[in-house]
């Protein structure tokens, strides 16, 4: 395990190392947004957990990896602001549309400091596990090779389906419901 600080915004990250990630070999990795709720709470409005845990496993099962555990809760809203944004859905927003009332953009992460992270544990090439284009387009454009996306689509639940929905349609990840694995 590695720590790192953001010198801007003083939130400190973590980057769980499995094996020997140097050499030029793409390395199987997850750039994780923090999610109390789904992390640690086991939440079922989310897939953020099962994602987690389905990386560490992988990870795990082929013996080298990087998992980047950002401190970015709420897709970057919050903890409290997140909370609220929950009380939104319940009333009938999606999760987008919850971040919007708030006065937030659908999506407030910053992923460009994973390139320090990655530079400092020598990784060059990742073979990324994601839904999300976005964290695709931001290595890229900060110089780390995308030699592969992984698809990890888990957790998909009657409590979350319309999450997972909104996620597709508003977000652009790329899901498709053949390749979920039932978690109830």
């Amino acid at each position: 395990m590695v720590g790192f600080e953001d010198t801007v915004t003083g939130k400190e990250h973590v980057a769980l190392v499995c094996g020997d990630v140097s050499g030029d070999a793409p390395v199987l990795a997850r750039m994780h947004s923090e999610c109390l709720t789904g992390d640690s709470l086991f939440s079922l409005r989310c897939d953020c957990g099962f994602q987690l845990q389905e990386a560490l496993r992988r990870i795990s099962e082929e013996g080298r990896g990087v998992l980047l555990y950002l401190r970015q809760e709420g897709r970057g809203i919050g903890l409290l602001n997140k909370i609220k944004a929950y009380h939104l859905q319940d009333q009938g927003a999606d999760t987008v549309e919850a971040n919007e009332q708030l006065g937030f953009a659908a999506d407030m992460r910053d992923y460009s400091l994973c390139l320090p992270m990655l530079k400092h544990l020598g990784i060059q090439s990742v073979r990324l596990m994601t839904n999300n284009p976005r964290k695709v387009k931001a290595l890229e454009a900060a110089g780390v090779t995308v030699a592969e996306r992984v698809p990890l689509q888990v957790g998909k639940n009657r409590h979350n389906e319309g999450y997972l929905q909104t996620k597709m349609g508003k977000l652009g990840h790329m899901m498709q419901d053949e390749h979920f694995r039932d978690q109830e």
